[in-house]
């Protein structure tokens, strides 16, 4: 790329009397050079930095059943909540019914089972969808559920022009990293196409597609590739939109983008504040919009699920109000916070209590959100084999790290727990689905 997006910063010189005192400590070495680190990212970190060197509530419902999800929603809406996030269980990722054998140890283990139109009126039984912004987590069967979300509002008497939300509708992350496609790449590209194009004609306030990173990093993906196949993914659909007829300035507002937040606080931040910069200069590079809206870059943003651990889990209490500070920091318009008990099973009703607190006090209480922050071809890879390659190289050498203690993680390979509490698990009887 020929234009870059910043320009070059000069590294600034130690202070003096902090590098005399440590090249005498590391016995005549030269600091700059012997205690310099790398991030997994390939970026060098200076071992000082001083004050010269700085530049001039959404949560998923826990329940196997629409009637348990849907009340949990409406106790959590009373509760402060502000949106919906849907998680499907994967035998409805997977296009099956909920009493087809080959997935009877699926339902509803991992999210609600959706099997009809009846289904999802009753997942929103109470709550009017004029009103509310629902994010589906949704890609490979993503035709029935967008078409029964419609009629479950129309049965309201909500015309979809009013509906307002997101569907994931991100099929290319699937073949890299999750797996629950239905169709081959190019069939899947097709029917986001249609789903571009029928929501920009009948449903403007809705969001045709979510491209994910959060997947990729919950794979193994470091900020690096998480953010390169994201922002490519997300090129790969524009050209599809156009190629299929539909003006740019019509399909680019209403992309979003869904990126995972990790412990390295300082990277997540400033992962989101490039990848606003970096897609506004693609678009604008490669497609020549003449609206502004098309160059923004809209996130929703999670915390991480690979960092919570099993041993301990109450510690995942402080990494996930770490990871959802950074993703305040960087930007996010949207942010989901993962349970404490995330790594056992579903949340319980303590632990996703715990969950929405964390951002409300974010919210409420620090005095973050009021302060204005000014920072800020994927198909055929996809087919080749690269990404999906790169990521599990990437998750290789993560867990080399941790294996060798190289990366701590508190309660698993360091501090750990000689003999530790009991922890309540939620139990999932999914024969009553």
């Amino acid at each position: 790329m020929s234009k870059e997006l910043h320009p070059r910063r000069v590294a600034k010189p130690l202070p003096e009397a902090w590098a005399k005192l440590a090249t005498k400590e590391i016995k005549g070495k030269d600091p700059e050079k012997a205690l310099l680190w790398k991030t997994p990212e390939g970026i060098n970190i200076k071992p000082l930095y001083t004050k010269d060197d700085l530049e001039v509530c959404r949560t998923a419902s826990p329940c196997s059943t629409a009637e348990e999800s849907n009340a949990f929603y409406r106790k959590n809406l009373a509760a402060g909540q502000q949106g919906l996030s849907v998680a499907f269980d994967l035998a409805t990722h997977r296009g099956y019914d909920s009493d087809h054998p080959r997935v009877q140890g699926d339902v509803g283990m991992a999210g609600v089972p959706i099997d009809s139109v009846e289904d999802m009126k009753v997942l929103f039984d109470g709550i009017p969808l004029d009103k509310m912004s629902v994010s589906m987590t949704m890609n490979g069967a993503v035709l029935p559920i967008l078409a029964m979300y419609i009629v479950a509002a129309e049965e309201q008497g909500v015309d979809q022009k009013l509906l307002a939300g997101t569907i994931q509708n991100d099929i290319l992350k699937e073949f890299m990293v999750r797996n629950t496609f239905i169709f081959p790449p190019q069939p899947s590209m097709r029917i986001i196409q249609d789903i571009f194009g029928y929501t920009s004609e009948y449903m403007p306030k809705y969001n045709s597609i979510s491209i994910s990173g959060y997947h990729m990093q919950e794979a193994g993906a470091d900020a690096r590739l998480e953010l390169a196949f994201t922002i490519a993914d997300g090129i790969e659909y524009v050209n599809a939109a156009v190629a299929a007829g539909l003006d740019v300035d019509l399909v680019a507002p209403r992309l979003s983008f869904f990126f995972a937040i990790g412990m390295n606080f300082y990277m997540e931040v400033a992962k989101l504040r490039a990848a606003r910069k970096l897609w506004a200069l693609l678009i604008q590079e490669k497609f020549a919009p003449k609206n502004p809206k098309s160059l923004l870059l809209r996130t929703h943003c999670q915390t991480s699920g690979y960092s919570l651990t099993e041993q301990d889990p109450y510690n995942n209490i402080i990494r996930t109000t770490v990871e959802a500070m950074a993703s305040v920091m960087g930007g996010t318009q949207s942010l989901h916070t993962n349970a404490l008990d995330e790594a056992l099973g579903l949340p319980t009703e303590f632990s996703a209590r715990m969950a929405r607190n964390t951002q409300l006090i974010l919210q409420e209480e620090t005095g973050i959100p009021k302060v204005v922050e000014d920072l800020g071809g994927m198909a055929k890879a996809i087919e080749s084999g690269m990404a999906k390659l790169r990521i599990e190289e990437s998750a290789t050498k993560k867990q080399a790290r941790i294996d060798s203690r190289e990366e701590v993680i508190v309660g698993v390979n360091k501090y750990r727990l000689q003999n530790e509490d009991r922890v309540d698990v939620l139990s999932i009887d999914n024969t009553k689905v």
